[in-house]
């Protein structure tokens, strides 16, 4: 068994198709059908169900993809360790992030960690609460930005980084605009602009309605926080969004405002493997994290009380 194989194996299993497969791997049809086919005969099994041009998994299939998947993931791990062995500062960190640390958090943090390691790489993958979590477990990304940070989670561990208000946004013609703080009742009859569900600032959002004694009006979804924002400026509705998400600037018609009852914080942290060394980069990167976000957190609190 060759790993040209296996590539070439979980390339066709996941587009289910040999000529697709075949464009992104940039080589030959027939190179990839006779790969297959000798990958078959040495282990006396069909991994595919031929239907004309496209293929699908047999049962057998299924199974020996997932244990390929784990199998190449190592041997990736494996090939990076010996590379960040020999030159840490030129390795790459895989790491994932919710819509809401996409504008302003971890950009922030990549651009101060480069100016000391330019050669590191990252690839970036974005995602939701759950799927980033799922992600970090399978080995498919090294760790994730989260917030909140999840309690109670088997095989990862959870590194606090700093605490983030959760704020209100409002149209500018909304009557609590002028409003130099609000308590959350307040927003009862007004209409809301939240992420689907299943994502976890939604869930934070409607629980906390619910133990005031009300549902909140959903009015419009948005699956990343400028749309969200967009919706807010446009009139559509309120939301409840981290405050920095609004760092950089005030989308347009829009006012920010406290809440003063209850008040809005989540945690915002780095999770990683609980069962998995870092690598040498992605190390360097967790380590500068640790220490990024607590002069950040002492900045950002210098920052309020100078302008309050």
């Amino acid at each position: 068994m060759e790993l040209r194989q296996i590539h070439y194996f979980i390339e066709v299993a996941k587009r289910e198709h040999v000529t697709e497969a075949a464009n992104a791997l940039h080589v030959a049809q027939s190179a990839v059908s006779r790969q297959i086919f000798n990958l078959e005969a040495e282990l006396g099994v069909s991994l595919f169900i031929r239907e004309g041009r496209n293929v699908r998994l047999t049962p057998i299939g299924k199974i020996f993809l997932e244990h390929m998947i784990e199998a190449m993931q190592v041997i990736d791990s494996a090939k990076r360790e010996v590379e960040e062995f020999l030159d840490p500062e030129r390795g790459t960190v895989r790491i994932g992030f919710p819509s809401s640390m996409a504008s302003y958090t971890l950009p922030t943090a990549i651009s101060s960690f480069r100016e000391l390691y330019p050669n590191v790489k990252f690839k970036l993958n974005q995602g939701s609460y759950r799927y980033l979590i799922d992600a970090v477990v399978k080995g498919e990304i090294d760790m994730a930005l989260l917030g909140p940070v999840p309690e109670g989670e088997r095989n990862i561990k959870g590194e606090v980084l700093f605490l983030e208000d959760i704020v209100a946004l409002l149209p500018i013609d909304h009557p609590l605009a002028a409003e130099p703080f609000i308590n959350l009742q307040q927003l009862k009859e007004d209409s809301f602009v939240l992420f689907p569900e299943k994502f976890v600032l939604r869930e934070i959002v409607v629980e906390a309605c619910r133990e005031l004694g009300f549902e909140p009006k959903i009015s419009f979804e948005g699956e990343d926080i400028d749309a969200i924002k967009g919706l807010v400026s446009a009139g559509l509705g309120v939301t409840l969004i981290p405050e920095i998400t609004l760092s950089d600037q005030l989308p347009g018609f829009t006012v920010k405002i406290p809440i003063k009852e209850p008040h809005f914080a989540r945690t915002v942290g780095v999770i990683i493997p609980e069962d998995r060394k870092l690598l040498p980069t992605e190390k360097l990167f967790y380590d500068f994290l640790k220490e990024f976000f607590k002069d950040f957190q002492a900045f950002d609190s210098t920052h309020k009380s100078d302008k309050a």
